[in-house]
């Protein structure tokens, strides 16, 4: 196996690890909205970079609510900044979280 293979098989492990991390730190936080810097806090292994990839995974994939801590209206990652979002985890992540589902990309 090649350097470059190794690299993206170490990519795509770290990456589904992190998304388990996010969603583990929104089930220990409960089900209300939570600032994203809280993630961030709880997660001081990761990166802003690494949590914000993994965000916005688990928002598009539906695992998760975004909102706006001002307005309290829906967005993404791609509207507004890290720091004027919250998240809670959506039903599908709860399922997840759960082991009703599962995704090649999360481990839980």
């Amino acid at each position: 196996m090649d350097a470059e293979k190794q690299k993206q098989l170490i990519e795509a492990g770290k990456f589904r690890e992190n998304n388990g991390s996010v969603m583990r730190v929104l089930n220990i936080l409960d089900h209300t909205f939570h600032e994203l810097k809280d993630i961030e806090y709880a997660l001081p292994n990761l990166s802003r970079g690494e949590i914000v990839e993994s965000i916005n995974y688990l928002n598009e994939e539906g695992y998760i609510h975004l909102r706006s801590i001002a307005d309290k209206e829906q967005t993404t990652l791609a509207d507004a900044n890290f720091e004027e979002l919250e998240a809670k985890a959506a039903s599908k992540g709860l399922r997840l979280l759960r082991y009703v589902i599962t995704d090649p990309c999360i481990r839980l």
